[in-house]
């Protein structure tokens, strides 16, 4: 973040997150330490060393600015804004009062021996796995960290649903997901059996039937979620590989490292990191059927940091219909006899 970007964290963090300068360090001081540490992932004994603090002042620092930035969860996080019926954005005209795209995320982390079996990912690194909800301008929408690794997404997502202050989905708007969830009211997931990721279309293939043309648009849409976590994990190092704070810490930093990217797109009017996430971890979810890998854990997601929209007509459960097939297979029909008629 640019200078003017840092003093403004720092104001609103003292006026709003509670952040306080004590009588051995001021506030720029304070967030300096903890934006380090987040970004590059280094240790305690070379902050010591850089900043000339004690290794428990440090401690203490990035627990007191950790906790005020998710204090500012109100604030940070995305309001959903459905896709209008008048919309000319080529990714997004097609899907009228969509709200953005979700997608779970694995981030390494740091568990007691004896619940590193609950946290392997099926390519057995020790995990969390961490749902995101995005807007189509990659602002986080809702976040919820600390799920086990081995537990399938559409077991996050339907705790997330489940969660008294969880995520709300208004109809009637939708999430784009991938093929790993289930297609259900609020959810609009691709055909499956058909060409879907982008890669597949960069070699000159052109669609044969509505479906593929479905999924190609869909897929073009719904990767802003992917490049929402790729420019997350090139910005804060801290979610690229082993932190050295336990678990619990861990997910405050991840709740917190996601508030500060909304921060930043906000206060800053070219995100540097934008071109290089472009397609980052694209697929990352793909392919985890409904019920493989649940962990044994029941509800074990830390925390759920959403704006409060209220529960009038929301959708809290997740579950096939013939309604939501039906409009699936219409909007893709739509898709294919506008797309044939243009060629």
């Amino acid at each position: 973040m640019n200078r003017a970007c840092f003093i403004k964290l720092c104001e609103t963090l003292n006026t709003f997150g509670g952040l306080k300068p004590n009588r051995n360090m001021d506030i720029d001081e304070q967030v300096a330490i903890f934006l380090h540490i987040i970004a590059h992932n280094v240790k305690n004994r070379v902050m010591r060393c850089r900043f000339h603090r004690s290794g428990d002042t440090i401690s203490r620092c990035v627990t007191r600015v950790c906790n005020a930035v998710i204090r500012l969860h109100t604030r940070l996080l995305k309001k959903p804004e459905p896709i209008p019926e008048n919309s000319t954005e080529q990714r997004w005209k097609w899907f009228k009062n969509c709200l953005g795209a979700l997608d779970g995320t694995y981030i390494k982390c740091l568990v007691p021996i004896e619940d590193k079996p609950k946290y392997r990912t099926r390519k057995g690194e020790i995990a969390t796995n961490v749902l995101g909800v995005c807007s189509p301008d990659m602002q986080f929408i809702f976040v919820l960290p600390g799920w086990e690794g081995s537990a399938a997404d559409g077991r996050v997502l339907r705790d997330a649903l489940d969660r008294p202050h969880g995520l709300k989905v208004s109809r009637p708007g939708y999430y784009l997901v991938d093929a790993g969830y289930t297609n259900g009211e609020g959810f609009l997931a691709p055909y499956r059996g058909q060409r879907y990721h982008l890669n597949d279309w960069r070699s000159g293939h052109q669609p044969t039937n509505p479906k593929e043309l479905f999924n190609m648009k869909h897929s073009s849409a719904r990767n802003v979620i992917e490049r929402c976590f790729g420019v997350l994990k090139k910005r804060w190092g801290i979610l690229r590989d082993h932190s050295y704070y336990p678990i619990d810490q861990k997910n405050k930093i991840i709740m917190a490292c996601c508030l500060l990217h909304n921060f930043i797109r906000r206060e800053m009017p070219i995100d540097p990191f934008e071109d290089e996430g472009e397609g980052e971890g694209e697929g990352e979810g793909e392919g985890e059927g409904e019920g493989e890998g649940e962990a044994e854990g029941e509800g074990e997601g830390e925390g759920e940091y959403e704006i409060e929209h209220g529960d009038e007509d929301s959708i809290t459960e997740i579950e096939t219909s013939n309604e939501w097939t039906m409009f699936r297979n219409n909007l893709a029909q739509s898709m294919f006899d506008s797309w044939s008629a243009t060629n």
